[in-house]
């Protein structure tokens, strides 16, 4: 089996089911009473937010790559960001790793192409709304990637940093967050959500939300337990 190495820590919240779902998967796979050898290295998802909204991208490439070669000198035959926003700089940190970079956003685009989706709308931090990182791959494969309006962005990015990223999960938050849903379903037609933020599926699934979910940390962690399992 191959050794994961999982930068963490962007935020917390998202890192704890990661590792609980990662070594559990891998258990269920194996068939027996077994639990991967695997190494986190947890940064400040807030100095990452900071470089983000600075566009300070060669000092978040280095602040990352810091911790990808702590995971590397463990032994990590691959690394994976546990998040969606620091692939900002994602093709920089696979340029410089030693050792193969799994990406998110790529899994998920994969996902989407299975479930036949054409029209998504797409929610996470304003950098990944309003950034091009995300949708590109998306696009480059006939998916069109619809974000709610500047205000909705703004809010859901308020609500990401002050309450997700911390573990605040309130019930009118979430009745916000249906009611944008619920206008882009009427108004752009998106035919499924993705949840583009690691701390989202702490607010929303497909039982609460108006639309299916392509949750990233969830479809993020089974091409990871599929690659320790290589």
């Amino acid at each position: 089996m191959k050794k994961l190495g999982l930068v963490g820590g962007m935020g917390p919240e998202s890192t704890i089911p990661y590792y609980h779902d990662i070594v559990y998967g891998v258990q269920e796979k194996a068939g027996k009473d077994f639990f991967p050898n695997l190494t986190i290295e947890s940064v400040n998802v807030f100095e990452v937010l900071h470089l983000c909204g600075e566009k300070k991208y060669d000092e978040l490439t280095e602040y990352l790559m810091a911790a990808i070669n702590n995971l590397i000198k463990s032994g990590a035959d691959f690394v994976a960001l546990s998040a969606n926003t620091p692939h900002i700089v994602f093709d920089r940190l696979k340029e410089q790793s030693a050792v193969p970079m799994v990406s998110i956003i790529e899994a998920t685009r994969d996902e989407a192409i299975r479930w036949n989706k054409r029209k998504l709308g797409l929610l996470g931090t304003i950098f990944t709304m309003t950034g091009d990182f995300f949708k590109e791959p998306f696009c480059n494969s006939g998916i069109e990637i619809v974000v709610p309006t500047m205000e909705e962005m703004d809010f859901i990015n308020e609500k990401i940093s002050s309450e997700l990223e911390l573990g605040i999960v309130r019930e009118d938050t979430l009745r916000s967050f249906q009611k944008m849903i619920e206008r882009m379903k009427e108004e752009n037609g998106i035919e499924a959500v993705i949840l583009g933020c690691t701390e989202l599926p702490l607010l929303l699934n497909d039982e609460v939300s108006p639309v299916p979910c392509l949750d990233t940390m969830k479809i993020h962690i089974k091409t990871l337990v599929d690659m320790i399992m290589e």
